[in-house]
């Protein structure tokens, strides 16, 4: 046999190994690529709002946040009579909108029959949810993920009519799940998208302010220069 004929018998058999190595690896795990399987029961809310050591959020972190967009849109001089709490959760939003909006009126959303049989909420889906009026604020956070991105898409254009003024949206990202989450307090069973999927989608009637707020472009924002963001 030629020396020729053994060099492409050792290659094929070196290449065959490289294919079984290849095939046997194991893959790599694809985070969140099945539809989440949630409830969102007494046990889901135990274990992500109540349980000290898992939860996810505290009612102090959303006083803060309640401040942050009073405080903000107060300096926008965007007056709030109505706020739409989407996705309201235990309601933890309430209690400080009520101490810094005192003469807003407050409506909870929420999909979850279990908290809408204990707190009174509004029963729905932000993806179709039609009131009569609209809110001047709509407070939507940590929702869209839990939601298809057809589903997801459908929701941000229907805030666009829930809202007249403006809209407060947080959503966990694929940036924040590789950078920013401490995973072992976050649920998982989530969509993960890119932030800009979220804010082609909202550009299209909204105005960015900062921190989560946006604005509906027919709405003026009174911001001095130094306040914008960043064009």
């Amino acid at each position: 046999m030629g020396e020729t004929s053994v060099h492409r018998k050792l290659e094929k058999r070196k290449l065959k190994r490289l294919k079984l190595k290849r095939r046997n690896l194991k893959k790599p795990a694809t985070v969140h690529a099945a539809k989440p399987a949630n409830n969102f029961n007494a046990a889901y809310f135990r274990k992500f709002y109540l349980n000290a050591s898992t939860r996810v959020v505290t009612a102090a972190e959303m006083r803060s946040r309640a401040a942050l967009i009073a405080g903000a849109l107060r300096q926008c001089q965007i007056p709030i009579r109505s706020i739409l709490d989407a996705g309201c959760g235990m309601g933890l939003l309430r209690k400080p909108f009520k101490e810094l909006l005192p003469r807003a009126r407050y409506v909870g959303l929420e999909a979850s029959q279990y908290l809408c049989g204990r707190f009174g909420w509004i029963q729905g889906s932000l993806a179709d949810f039609a009131p009569r009026k609209p809110f001047d604020l709509v407070v939507c956070y940590d929702v869209l993920q839990y939601l298809s991105d057809l589903e997801a898409a459908r929701a941000i254009v229907n805030m666009s009519k829930l809202t007249q003024a403006a809209l407060y949206v947080s959503a966990l990202t694929t940036e924040d799940w590789r950078e920013n989450c401490d995973r072992s307090r976050t649920d998982g069973a989530v969509h993960l998208r890119s932030g800009a999927w979220y804010r082609r989608r909202l550009n299209r009637s909204f105005r960015y302010v900062g921190f989560g707020i946006w604005v509906r472009k027919n709405v003026t924002a009174i911001l001095w220069e130094m306040e914008r963001p960043l064009r």
